[in-house]
């Protein structure tokens, strides 16, 4: 399956969602791009899912895309078991107004409930 390429290098983009997951973990809601944050939600959910077996082998795949041990154990302890009983789903985008100095469609990525 093709995916965005966002004008970006593939290393560039990888470390790009990787910070922004980061970021979304540790805030649980992001302003980004709406291509962006199209981009993130199946990297986010995934995340998520690996997240809900919480067993070693799913904490190293974790810290594999995201590099912060403070926010992998908030992701662990705090933001998977939330979803336990949810069979995926985890995040929903809303479309916000278009950026001021290039008319980008902005959106907001965050965790439903």
């Amino acid at each position: 399956m093709a995916r965005r390429k966002l004008g970006k290098t593939s290393a560039h983009r990888k470390a790009m969602l990787s910070n922004m997951a980061t970021d979304f973990f540790r805030y649980e809601r992001i302003e980004t791009t709406l291509p962006k944050a199209k981009e993130l939600r199946p990297v986010v959910e995934k995340l998520i899912t690996t997240a809900r077996t919480n067993d070693l082998h799913a904490r190293r795949k974790v810290l594999r895309v995201v590099k912060d041990k403070e926010v992998v154990q908030r992701l662990f302890d705090e933001i998977a078991p939330r979803f336990a009983d949810r069979p995926g789903g985890y995040t929903r985008i809303l479309k916000l107004y278009p950026r001021r100095g290039d008319g980008a469609e902005l959106a907001v990525i965050e965790l439903v409930e």
